[in-house]
C-alpha cells in the first residue's frame, strides 16, 4: 500500500513510519522539516499542514493517511494549535480524495466511569490538560465527518518514552473505555502502538469510530 504519515518524525510518528516501512509499504513521511533517515521504502517530505492545498497535493494518490500530528506539549498555545492543525489536516485529506484516514489522539477522552472522561478527573495531570482537552474536542469535531472513512486512536494511559517493552506485537483492543491489564494498568509501548496502527491500516476494523489498545 501507499501510505502518507503526517508528523512522521515525532515520537509516535517515527515508530509508525518504521513499522509500516518494515512491512514493505511505500511511505510518504511528512513533517515540518522533512528530516531524513535511512529507512527503506520511505520518502521524506517537508510540508506546512496549514497550507491545505499543498498538503492535499502531497496526499493525492495514497491509499491511506495516518496523522500523528502534535502541536507540542510545551506549546503555550497547544489547545488552539492542535484544533486548527487537526482540522487543516482533515480538510486536506478530503481535498486529496483519499478516503481512509487514521488519526492519533489522546487518552484523556476515554471514559473511566459512565459519563466521566479521564481528562475531567481530579487526578489528571494538569500539564497535559490543555492538550488532552484539544484531542477530546477534535474527536467530537471528527464525529461529524461523513465523507471520510476515519478512525481515531486513543493510546493507553501509559504510553511514553519510559516504557521499555519495545515491540511485542501483542495488544488488546477497546473502544471508548481504557483497556486495563491484570494489575489495573493501561499501558502500551510506542512500538506496539505502531503495530496497532499498521494492523488497522492493513485490515481495517474501525470505521468512523474511536478505538484504543493496551496490553
Amino acid at each position: 500500500m501507499k501510505i502518507a504519515i503526517i508528523g512522521a518524525t515525532g515520537f509516535v510518528g517515527s515508530k509508525i513510519t518504521a513499522e509500516l516501512a518494515n512491512r514493505h509499504h511505500e511511505i510518504t513521511a511528512i513533517s515540518r522539516n522533512g528530516k531524513k533517515s535511512d529507512i527503506q521504502n520511505v520518502k521524506y517530505v517537508a510540508a506546512d499542514i496549514f497550507n491545505i492545498q499543498e498538503l492535499a497535493q502531497i496526499l493525492k494518490g495514497h491509499d491511506a493517511v495516518v496523522s500523528a500530528y502534535n502541536s507540542g506539549w510545551t506549546n503555550p498555545n497547544i489547545y488552539d494549535d492542535f484544533i486548527a492543525g487537526s482540522k487543516a489536516i482533515q480538510e486536506a485529506v478530503k481535498l486529496s480524495d483519499v478516503k481512509r484516514f487514521v488519526t492519533i489522539g489522546g487518552a484523556g477522552s476515554l471514559f473511566v466511569a459512565p459519563g466521566l472522561q479521564a481528562v475531567d478527573t481530579p487526578d489528571f495531570p494538569k500539564e497535559y490538560h490543555a492538550g488532552a482537552s484539544a484531542a477530546r474536542d477534535y474527536l467530537n469535531i471528527l464525529k461529524e465527518e461523513k465523507e471520510l472513512d476515519w478512525a481515531f486512536f486513543s493510546p493507553a494511559f501509559e504510553m511514553h518514552q519510559g516504557i521499555t517493552t519495545g515491540r511485542t506485537g501483542n495488544y488488546r483492543l477497546g473502544l471508548d473505555n481504557p483497556v486495563f491489564d491484570e494489575n489495573q494498568r493501561s499501558i502500551l509501548s510506542a512500538e506496539d502502538l505502531a503495530v496497532v496502527i499498521a494492523d488497522e491500516i492493513e485490515n481495517p476494523k474501525h470505521h468512523q469510530v474511536r478505538f484504543t489498545a493496551a496490553y
